[in-house]
């Protein structure tokens, strides 16, 4: 598949059934609402800029993996070259968008992942890095976009996982079949959470033995069955709403500034590791 456009993007998130609550209510069509929608165009700018050729040294990368050209928010950094690119990546799309382009916690996680699964084979025997390059070559060929979920609630921070008087303040595993995992639990804080196509759970902190159960990474899709996104509150969050829509909206830049802060929409743009 070639990389996709910023429109081709936005089309994608209408296809998931991604179940997104926010100030207690459920939000149907949450890819256009008026608060939501700024940080889909910022992460659609991430789409724009690789369909660009002044910007394609930067915004995409030949795949390790495949040998095919893909986002650099997709590529496994393989020298230096490519840490300094990423770097003017990011200040490129912080120049267009004004605001958090909401990709590089993924970014960092394929690369913190993929080095973990090679050591954690390499000393146990497991096949856990084969299980992450085949989803990584699919999140490639297929132009996805990647969530990071970290945080944990964490509960009583002076207690382990183990000794939470919940045990779903982190993430951990309740069943384990034949096909895979299940898990219980929350994720907080992940930026651009709902304006992904999958996620790459990981634990937040170091665990013991006791805590086995916790010690999980594995990728899951946004819409996957029991899964709920819970848009938390900002204190400027409902500004979106005030006069008249024209600020904070993060759309593509254009000639007439006041022109394209007042418009909202772009006209063209469970695998288990451990």
């Amino acid at each position: 598949m070639a990389l996709m456009t910023a429109k081709e993007y936005i089309d994608s998130l209408r296809k998931l059934n991604t179940r997104v609550y926010m100030f207690g209510e459920k939000i149907d069509n949450w890819v256009d609402h008026p608060i939501i929608r700024p940080s889909i165009n910022c992460v659609a700018m991430t789409y724009a800029l690789a369909q660009d050729p002044q910007y394609a040294d930067i915004m995409t990368a030949t795949s390790n993996l495949t040998g095919r050209t893909v986002n650099r928010f997709a590529h496994l950094h393989q020298s230096a070259d490519d840490l300094v690119k990423k770097v003017k990546m990011q200040r490129l799309l912080g120049q267009k968008t004004a605001s958090c382009f909401q990709r590089c916690v993924g970014m960092d996680a394929f690369n913190a992942v993929y080095s973990t699964t090679y050591e954690i084979d390499e000393k146990y025997g497991t096949s856990y890095h084969e299980n992450f390059k085949k989803f990584l070559i699919y999140v490639q060929d297929n132009d996805l976009t990647v969530d990071g979920a970290m945080t944990d609630p964490k509960g009583d921070r002076s207690k382990a996982p183990h000794d939470q008087k919940d045990p779903d303040m982190f993430v951990h595993v309740v069943e384990r079949r034949p096909d895979g995992i299940v898990v219980c639990g929350a994720k907080a804080h992940q930026t651009g959470s709902i304006n992904s196509h999958w996620h790459i759970f990981m634990p937040t902190i170091a665990m013991g033995e006791a805590d086995k159960d916790w010690a999980v990474s594995f990728a899951c899709p946004t819409d996957a069955e029991g899964m709920y996104m819970i848009y938390g509150r900002q204190s400027c969050d409902t500004r979106k709403l005030e006069t008249g829509g024209c600020i904070d909206q993060a759309t593509p830049s254009s000639a007439d500034r006041r022109h394209w802060w007042c418009s909202t929409t772009y006209s063209s743009p469970t695998s288990t590791f451990s």
